[in-house]
């Protein structure tokens, strides 16, 4: 088959793929929702949701990608070992936050609106989300880290990324990927 002939075919095949990647995002968001909310409700103490939801959380968010972000370009001057370390510090306290927002048996009310696909291996996912008489727009931002992972949130137009950013870029600024280690540690260390 010549090039003249194989171009239209790729062509066609294009706008397929992205919609099957788009379709494939949002099912493994959708799963990875009722996946949590199921732990959450077996769990029935607010206080062992961390514990608890950290495994789930660890399969469908790629933690790695969300630190690596949230430092920003100090990222490169960390060693390997401190890598590790920030990654396993930021998870504990997003997970412990994000499970601080749950009551045990409410769910909250989601309609997945239609995916979006910014660039090639990214996906994003945004619903409108109606919890405890509050309504909130998040977006997932999904990408193909080890299967789609939800590598960002955006809650009400503000990334959760971004959030952390502002904060840990100004630690590595002053006292480099010391300080950053040292700022998530204490954050970690405080009760909630």
């Amino acid at each position: 088959m010549t090039l003249r002939f194989l171009l239209p075919v790729l062509l066609l095949a294009a706008p397929f793929t992205a919609s099957a990647q788009l379709a494939d995002a949002q099912s493994k968001l959708k799963s990875a929702v009722a996946e949590v909310l199921s732990v959450a409700d077996r769990t029935g103490n607010r206080s062992a949701l961390p514990n608890s939801l950290r495994p789930v959380l660890q399969k469908h968010v790629s933690f790695e990608t969300m630190t690596k972000r949230a430092v920003g370009p100090g990222w490169r001057q960390f060693s390997p070992a401190q890598q590790q370390q920030a990654t396993e510090l930021f998870s504990t306290l997003i997970i412990r936050s994000y499970s601080s927002k749950f009551t045990p048996g409410e769910h909250p009310d989601i309609t997945y609106q239609q995916a979006l696909q910014p660039a090639e291996g990214r996906v994003d996912v945004p619903t409108n989300m109606v919890y405890k008489g509050s309504h909130y727009n998040v977006v997932y931002r999904m990408e193909q880290v080890q299967g789609w992972r939800i590598t960002d949130v955006v809650i009400e137009g503000v990334s959760l990324i971004a959030n952390y950013r502002s904060q840990l870029d100004a630690q590595f600024q002053k006292g480099g990927a010391n300080a950053v280690i040292s700022s998530l540690s204490q954050s970690v260390s405080r009760p909630q």
